[in-house]
């Protein structure tokens, strides 16, 4: 078993049993879902956006997914370009990064809020500086990139879109329709995005900003708003004694 099959194994990995890890991956989808909020707008743009929501910053796991790679690599070799297989090996390790960074992510809220039951922006920001690992979090946005490159060099390649339905059947077959659909997915949403250059910079520019102001300790570093203050409890009205007036 390799080093991330086992991040995803409870029995190998006792810190996949953390009761933050869920709450953490939601929390993440939903602050990447506010971040997006531009490009989910954009007809253009927007197949490719819920692809990287949906397939690459899910709050799910992937390991089924990923654990088929070391099986269907033999059979796409026969069928799919190098540089698509390159593309799944990226979105691989970028899954395995993510997941590792995420159990460190878990820990550390275990020890800052052990009682806490929910996650904010300020207890997520002061759990991602305790992990640190700056270079770590600026290469898993490098994957992030790369896969989407990979992606958008894959709809340019002639034939792909056809190679990809020659290989459903033996995909299906070998109980790898997971990984198969990654990929037609994949195609699919990059295959409307037009100018991917310029998507995949905006994504890389805005979250290496992000990730910049919370190593910064900024406040608000997605954008997300201050939390709402309680309102002041209104004091009751006292009433005043009547004034007589009296004509001068």
């Amino acid at each position: 078993m390799s080093w991330h099959q086992a991040l995803h194994d409870p029995q190998r990995e006792p810190r996949n049993a953390s009761r933050w890890l869920s709450p953490l991956r939601q929390w993440q989808a939903r602050r990447v879902e506010h971040s997006f909020g531009h490009f989910l707008e954009d007809p253009q743009r927007h197949d490719a956006a819920m692809f990287f929501l949906s397939e690459v910053y899910g709050d799910h796991d992937f390991s089924r997914r990923d654990a088929s790679v070391a099986r269907i690599v033999p059979t796409m070799q026969k069928l799919l370009p190098a540089s698509v297989l390159g593309t799944l090996a990226d979105a691989i390790e970028l899954d395995a990064l993510t997941h590792a960074l995420d159990l460190r992510m878990a820990g550390a809220l275990e020890s800052l809020a052990p009682r806490r039951k929910t996650l904010d922006q300020a207890l997520y920001a002061q759990a991602y500086r305790q992990v640190g690992l700056r270079r770590l979090r600026l290469h898993q946005i490098a994957l992030i990139v790369r896969v989407g490159a990979g992606l958008a060099q894959a709809v340019r390649l002639p034939g792909v879109s056809m190679l990809l339905r020659l290989s459903r059947g033996p995909a299906r077959a070998t109980g790898l329709a997971d990984l198969q659909g990654f990929l037609e997915r994949g195609f699919a949403a990059f295959a409307l995005l037009g100018d991917a250059g310029t998507f995949l910079h905006e994504i890389q520019t805005s979250e290496r900003a992000s990730a910049g102001r919370l190593f910064a300790g900024k406040p608000d570093p997605f954008g997300l708003g201050a939390p709402a203050k309680p309102a002041a409890a209104k004091r009751p009205a006292t009433k005043r004694p009547a004034v007589r007036r009296t004509a001068r």
